[in-house]
């Protein structure tokens, strides 16, 4: 599509931008502009050389400077002026210290939600409630029926409101089967047996039951940890390091008796004793 422009409004355009271009005022006002900046910097020096005018409306300018401040390099200082109709002087606007194209920035914003990872909870920190959590689904809905309600939460112990997800039980099974106690780490390509072999393991119930267990062995750099059942380490219960045979008391060191070993001795002997 394409846009015509009227000759009447070529002319009125051409009018305003060759007006405000020798806008006199305006572009005299640099130097309050400077003055504007440097009341707002923390030091006068913070407002380096003058970068040239931008007229952003009819009797509106900005005068821009280089921020000279350390840590901002690529910044600029903006100072927007204006006049009235007809009026003689410039009218410091606002001043504002902007970033340039080769400004450093800080990333971009988010929430504290979206920021938190995994291990940044911290004892008395407490996460916001996620009713929408696609991790969890609603857990047990009483009956109504006593004898039933009270055998599911009692001896079942089904009274927690939500409960995991399919998705939640298959992002913890990838997650623990991918980390440090997984088949693919040193310790257990290294190890001689799987858990799944050991004594100390304890199976967990449900459908994770078929992947992991509990370690429960005091000596194992994973006890109490959630394990693969093909993970391994060098505590399996089964296995045995290869006996070296030691006798004690230690055998008397071999002589060899038919070596001589020459020593230099001091013919004159010492001073004051016979010789032979």
């Amino acid at each position: 599509m394409v846009t015509t422009i009227a000759p009447a409004a070529r002319t009125s355009t051409r009018r305003v931008t060759a007006r405000t271009s020798r806008d006199a005022v305006l572009n005299g006002a640099a130097e309050l502009a400077r003055a504007a900046a440097q009341e707002v910097a923390e030091r006068p020096e913070d407002v380096g050389e003058h970068l040239g005018t931008v007229f952003e409306d009819e009797r509106v300018a900005s005068h821009r400077f280089a921020a000279t401040m350390r840590g901002y390099r690529g910044w600029h200082w903006t100072v927007t002026v204006a006049r009235v109709p007809r009026g003689r002087t410039a009218t410091i606007s606002e001043v504002e210290l902007l970033p340039g194209d080769e400004a450093i920035l800080a990333p971009a914003w988010l929430p504290w939600a979206e920021r938190l990872r995994p291990g940044d909870v911290g004892p008395g920190d407490v996460l916001p409630f996620r009713a929408d959590d696609p991790r969890l689904e609603p857990g047990y809905t009483p009956t109504g029926d006593p004898e039933v309600d009270e055998v599911a939460i009692d001896e079942l112990a089904l009274a927690r409101a939500r409960v995991l997800s399919p998705q939640g039980r298959a992002e913890a099974a990838e997650r623990w089967y991918r980390g440090s106690r997984g088949p693919t780490t040193a310790g257990a390509v290294a190890a001689a047996a799987e858990c799944m072999t050991c004594a100390f393991l304890i199976p967990l119930s449900g459908s994770m039951g078929q992947l992991f267990g509990v370690c429960a062995n005091e000596w194992s750099p994973d006890d109490g940890k959630v394990v693969s059942l093909d993970h391994g380490c060098g505590a399996h219960s089964e296995t045995d390091v290869e006996e070296h045979p030691t006798d004690w008391p230690a055998p008397a060191p071999l002589i060899d008796e038919n070596e001589v070993e020459p020593v230099a001795t001091d013919d004159a002997g010492r001073e004051g004793e016979p010789t032979a």
